[in-house]
């Protein structure tokens, strides 16, 4: 059998020999830090992560050696420092489909007067690859960067009806165990999603997420084998009331659409 393996389905990751702790905690700190934080303490970041303080010690002073954390001497906070950019840039330039997205995003946030999305799947959360604003005076407070949670938010719905079933009913079984108390009516609220989907070919959130946001959401298939990305509309419910997030539903499909086209004839 090939050394190269993945590790079984049935198995998890942590319980695996090749599995380095070291590098996932450091990682944990880094995704510690929200889009709104610029500095954060000592104990804060060990507040967020669930480590010890004296792990946390070591692994900022690595990470600050590495170039990706900012350590303020005076205060002893920390902020995310320019190799954590480097390696997103990085990762946008060989995964250029916001570029490509973002001018159909944008004459469709003109469009609707809201906010228009797009955003990946990591671990149990969706984040912001792209994010372009309408003119409406009430649009969402978020942009590239931020994060959303998987199963409560149209982004989040929409990725998971555009998986193949097994990796959607693996990536249910760790929503589950993450949130248990939670997850029958996340459950209730994905099969719903895929009702929709497979119906009218977009999902809904409307306050699920939170009591004054509703959102509007399709897959974008990339191709090459990439996992799916989101589109997705949202803003306030006041606006973003039921009807109208039906009306912009085909519209939100032909963007998705024309998107998959142009990256699918080669401009990514």
């Amino acid at each position: 059998m090939s050394r190269q393996r993945q590790t079984d389905s049935s198995t998890p990751a942590k319980e695996d020999r090749r599995y380095v702790t070291a590098l996932a905690r450091g990682l944990e700190v880094l995704r510690c830090f929200k889009p709104q934080d610029r500095w954060l303490s000592h104990q804060e970041i060990a507040r967020r992560t669930g480590l010890p303080q004296a792990t946390v010690s070591r692994l900022t002073f690595t990470l600050v050696h590495l170039g990706y954390l900012r350590h303020q001497a005076d205060s002893g906070h920390y902020a995310l420092a320019g190799g954590v950019l480097a390696l997103g840039f990085s990762m946008l330039s060989n995964f250029d489909i916001a570029r490509i997205a973002r001018p159909v995003m944008q004459a469709l946030a003109d469009e609707v007067e809201a906010a228009v999305s797009m955003g990946l799947r990591h671990q149990l959360q969706m984040v912001y690859v792209a994010h372009c604003r309408g003119a409406g005076r009430l649009t969402l407070g978020l942009d590239v960067g931020a994060r959303l949670p998987l199963p409560d938010t149209a982004m989040g719905r929409a990725l998971l009806v555009a998986l193949p079933e097994a990796e959607r009913e693996a990536l249910c079984t760790q929503l589950q165990q993450a949130q248990p108390r939670d997850w029958p009516r996340q459950r209730r609220a994905i099969e719903l999603a895929l009702a929709q989907h497979a119906a009218h070919g977009y999902v809904l959130s409307e306050q699920d997420w939170q009591r004054d946001i509703s959102a509007i959401g399709v897959p974008v298939e990339v191709g090459d084998g990439r996992p799916p990305l989101a589109l997705t509309i949202g803003g306030p419910s006041s606006y973003l009331a039921h009807e109208l997030l039906l009306r912009l539903g085909p519209r939100l499909v032909r963007a998705s659409a024309q998107i998959s086209r142009q990256i699918h004839q080669g401009a990514a």
